[in-house]
């Protein structure tokens, strides 16, 4: 299988315009109108840098990826002039092989559309699995929970065909069990593994000395618009597969039309799809170029990696003689120097809380008496 290339955000973003997270501009903000709609600002740019991201990196394979998906749901869904759906079948017959298997003694045209439909399933998964090979191992986990949702639903409408309408509390066992595994491999498992990654390249490779370039880096590297998708993704899931099931759930003979039933099943589906496609690409586009593997720390350490401890504060030292100095660097980037006149601490060139004096921007070494800056005394070794 051919390797492809990795569009990520920090190594191809030169060849798109130059564009990152934090230099998008909202023509308009909620927050200048009221407060309270401040935090949607931040989702509302996000979601516009994803929009640009989306029309200048996907391509041909990306739509043939959501149209093979597509596809796969209408072939198995259609039954318009065949009626193999809309009838229910022969409920005698059931099974895969053997001479009274039910899926052998199907009509022949919705024979032939289940197994086009096998084979476009087949195909998008394939695809998916070369498209992003970083996201791998959490595409096998979704869809494991997408296979556990359709499942629990399905177990749920066995016993009560109108489900959620005139069941027991017995009947939700399949939709409770579906939606836990769902939440444990989506949320604790996915989630988690592309946050805990980000955080670790943020860390690793974005260090700097200016809290402000820290800052910026990780606003740059947010996952609110993906996490809401990944969210969304979620409840339609559920919505597609209840739909789904809800529209081959009643007995013969079958009196209602399911029609709008189908039409919500593949419509959701869709839209799923999609939403796995984005889920997918993203962690990957945005972390890709350093080659980070995305899992959670505790993955990493059962696979005896080594993950870097977060260090609360970290000592300065004189670039001259390599002593340790007065100067610390806390964990999101910001220097503090104490002040000369009373016990008080703060930036550089910045006024003392404590008593008002102005906090010096130079250090003199006790050890061999050199007077360098403090931006010094911390190497740019470790940056990015």
């Amino acid at each position: 299988m051919e390797e492809v290339e990795v569009d990520t955000i920090d190594e191809n973003l030169a060849d798109v315009s130059q564009v990152r997270l934090s230099d998008v501009e909202l023509p308009f903000k909620l927050g200048e109108r009221n407060s309270r709609l401040a935090p949607l600002d931040s989702v509302i740019q996000e979601y516009t840098f994803h929009g640009k991201m989306i029309s200048q990196q996907w391509g041909v394979t990306e739509a043939m990826i959501i149209g093979i998906g597509s596809l796969s749901i209408i072939l198995g869904a259609w039954d318009l002039g065949i009626g193999e759906i809309a009838s229910g079948g022969d409920y005698n017959r059931w099974g895969l092989y053997g001479d009274e298997a039910g899926f052998l003694h199907v009509n022949d045209f919705s024979l032939m559309l289940a197994l086009l439909s096998i084979i476009a399933w087949i195909g998008f998964f394939a695809l998916l699995w070369t498209r992003f090979p970083l996201m791998r191992e959490n595409l096998v986990w979704l869809t494991i929970a997408t296979l556990a949702v359709q499942l629990g639903f399905v177990v749920s409408h066995s016993s009560a065909s109108d489900f959620p309408f005139g069941t027991s509390s017995g009947d939700f066992a399949g939709f409770a069990i579906g939606n836990l595994v769902l939440i444990f491999l989506a949320v604790i498992v996915v989630h988690r593994a592309v946050i805990e990654t980000r955080d670790i390249h943020v860390e690793e490779r974005h260090t700097h000395p200016d809290p402000r370039v820290v800052q910026k880096a990780w606003r740059d590297h947010s996952l609110k618009a993906w996490s809401l998708n990944l969210a969304t993704w979620m409840i339609f899931l559920n919505i597609s597969s209840w739909a789904g099931a809800h529209a081959v759930s009643p007995r013969p003979p079958i009196e209602n039309d399911m029609t709008l039933y189908v039409i919500i099943y593949a419509l959701f589906g869709i839209i799923s799809m999609a939403l796995l496609v984005h889920i997918l690409w993203y962690p990957q586009f945005m972390l890709g170029a350093a080659g980070d593997r995305i899992q959670s720390v505790r993955a990493r350490e059962v696979a005896g990696e080594f993950v870097p401890k977060k260090a609360s504060r970290r000592q300065g030292s004189c670039p001259i003689c390599s002593a340790d100095s007065v100067a610390v660097r806390n964990q999101d980037g910001s220097i503090q120097v104490p002040c000369a006149n009373c016990e008080g601490n703060g930036p550089p060139g910045t006024a003392c809380g404590e008593c008002n004096t102005i906090l010096p921007a130079r250090i003199s070494c006790r050890e061999c008496g050199s007077s360098t800056t403090v931006m010094s005394h911390f190497s740019r070794s470790e940056a990015w």
